[in-house]
């Protein structure tokens, strides 16, 4: 087979580097082309020179090419990846600090909550172009496979507003069940089988065989209670499944962030964190994170280009779904995800125009989802707070409305518990101001924000949150690593 991949955003190198090998994974995809763009020359060329060295190791005819002409990289592509980041770690850092500044404490913040509507009227003009080019230049009906947070708001306006074939794809649905087949003893992850189904990042474990058995909500309390990390690890979750009767498929802390219970006051976020990870609720944690592994990743390149000269093992092949969803499409070798698309009947008690993740099966004819799936109640009421977030976001993004854009922050579930209206009104002129770069859509409305934020009374606190850890040098991670492999 011989086709073209084009992915956008490839200097999210290690993420790049996954999808890629994992592609190469199957036989019949040997043949063909990733065309790399981003808006970073230098990381393009980082990640083109490792790719290159897989190609060059395993002596394969895959043809790999680089441009920051993102137009040029999507011509004639039959699949476009996006794992773009819209103002990269500059504007992400103000999605955590603005917000604090009036009480809001996020450990993810690139969903909803202040954080994630920022990040997503970032994305979706950006988005939006992404589509026109597809429209214009790829392959005729190309699939865009969308990996880029917020990943409801993104897939909405690129179904809704960019007249794409769009799927939206995660992995919290595996990593969930990871957990839970281990907390549960199975030998392996072929032993668990489920339904999960719900909106990304609020996807619920409703229905879990082991071994053909069906698995209630008592044992796997008392499973996940009886486990020595997850028991401290996934608090807030475990209280979750306790009370809703399914476990959510996100972390700790992730999920702390799309409800209004746990994270409105700095006492009870240190009752529900566990803090031996930045993913298990810590302040500003993904920021963190993300913030290492740059600098780790530019101070350690060598080592990762050196790795590169290994052969590709198919045994290690991720569970990321792209690579299984292009191998069933071009193969028909038919594969189960769990995918992000236009909900239409899906789901029967969430809105008909909202992006729900759920179970599908992928062959020759596309995607095909299992419809006629009812969530419990308590679920679909915490889905439906989120959904009306995304949709008011995405038309405020499409249409530069600022005022829309406030009154989906303030509908937000955790704001909604920790901040007023006049502070929201605030905080959005003083995010919009500081973003102004990257929000185009909102030009006309900045000069009007600055004035206002020059008058306002609503006083703030300069605050660094419940849990915040500061971001660890070159050296302390390498100590780390070191003690972690002799410990081992």
């Amino acid at each position: 087979m011989s086709f073209k991949i084009a992915i956008i955003g490839a200097g999210s190198v290690g993420f790049t580097k996954k999808l890629f090998t994992d592609i190469l994974c199957v036989p019949e995809f040997k043949d063909i082309e990733f065309a790399l763009t981003d808006v970073s020359e230098h990381n393009l060329q980082m990640i083109k020179a490792i790719l290159d060295r897989i190609v060059e190791a395993n002596g394969l005819p895959t043809r790999v090419t680089a441009t920051t002409e993102r137009r040029k990289a999507l011509e004639g592509a039959r699949y476009v990846i996006s794992c773009v980041r819209v103002g990269g770690l500059e504007a992400y850092a103000d999605d955590i600090r603005i917000p604090l500044k009036y009480g809001i404490d996020q450990c993810v913040g690139d969903t909803i909550c202040a954080g994630g509507i920022l990040y997503g009227q970032r994305n979706i003009p950006v988005i939006l172009d992404f589509c026109k080019d597809i429209r214009e230049v790829a392959e005729t009906n190309a699939k865009f496979l969308n990996y880029a947070n917020p990943m409801a708001m993104n897939t909405w306006a690129a179904i809704e507003y960019g007249k794409v074939d769009t799927v939206g794809l995660c992995h919290g649905v595996q990593h969930g069940a990871e957990q839970i087949a281990e907390v549960l003893g199975a030998k392996s992850r072929q032993e668990l089988d489920y339904v999960c189904s719900g909106i990304n990042h609020q996807t619920w474990f409703i229905d879990l065989r082991l071994n053909g058995r069906k698995i209630g909500k008592n044992e796997l309390v008392a499973a996940f209670e009886a486990h020595p990390v997850y028991s401290q690890q996934e608090k807030l979750r475990i209280d979750v499944l306790k009370r809703f009767g399914v476990y959510s498929t996100e972390s700790n802390g992730h999920l702390s962030e799309y409800l209004p219970w746990y994270r409105k006051r700095p006492d009870e976020i240190t009752r529900w964190i566990d803090m031996s990870d930045w993913i298990h609720g810590e302040t500003g944690g993904y920021l963190r994170h993300s913030t290492e592994t740059r600098n780790w990743f530019e101070t350690e390149y060598p080592q990762f280009l050196e790795a590169a000269s290994k052969p590709i093992d198919p045994d290690k092949r991720s569970n990321e779904h792209a690579s299984h969803i292009l191998e069933a499409l071009e193969t028909n070798r038919v594969y189960r995800g769990h995918f992000n698309v236009r909900n239409d009947g899906v789901i029967t008690n969430l809105p008909q125009d909202a992006i729900i993740e759920s179970p599908g099966f992928v062959d020759r004819f596309g995607i095909n989802m299992a419809a006629g799936i009812t969530l419990p109640e308590a679920c679909a009421a915490t889905c439906i707070a989120s959904i009306n977030v995304q949709r008011m976001s995405v038309h405020a993004a499409i249409s530069g409305d600022i005022d829309l854009l406030k009154l989906a922050v303030l509908h937000d579930p955790l704001v909604g518990a920790v901040s007023t209206p006049e502070e929201v009104w605030q905080m959005v002129d003083e995010m919009v101001v500081a973003q102004a770069a990257w929000l185009p859509q909102y030009a006309h409305a900045v000069p009007a924000a600055r004035e206002r934020l020059s008058t306002s009374g609503v006083k703030t606190r300069e605050w660094a949150g419940a849990a915040r850890r500061s971001v660890r040098s070159i050296e302390e991670l390498r100590a780390e690593k070191a003690a972690l492999k002799q410990a081992s």
